[in-house]
């Protein structure tokens, strides 16, 4: 079973998705890279990139997102802020401690790929 069948399919991807954001635009430090960006597209890429990651289809992630945040300079910080707060999302929604583990793991694993590295 996937991670995405395993926390509840699309429905708890959509309430992780809308949950996160509502976390990163609170925070200061995260808030200026979303000031120009149409939030309802970024939530439906978001949905769509968690299916996918969820689902196990993985080809491709890297391109993603070195792509989409290809015009942006991303701290460590920055990145470590956006985590804690996928993080807090998980156990907000009482995800189990193995899948929070394994998403995390995944998202640690896009940090190169996010930051440009």
């Amino acid at each position: 079973m996937s991670i995405y069948e395993e926390i509840g399919g699309k429905d708890a991807v959509n309430a992780a998705v809308d949950i996160f954001y509502v976390k990163v635009l609170a925070d200061p430090l995260l808030e200026p890279f979303f000031s120009d960006v149409e939030m309802g597209g970024q939530s439906r890429k978001q949905k769509a990139f968690f299916t996918m990651l969820f689902k196990g289809q993985t080809d491709g992630a890297d391109e993603y997102m070195r792509k989409s945040h290809k015009d942006m300079v991303i701290s460590d910080e920055a990145f470590g802020a956006v985590a804690g707060h996928l993080n807090a999302t998980l156990e907000e929604l009482n995800v189990p401690v193995h899948l929070v583990e394994q998403i995390m793991g995944a998202a640690a694993s896009l940090q190169g790929a996010v930051q440009n590295r």
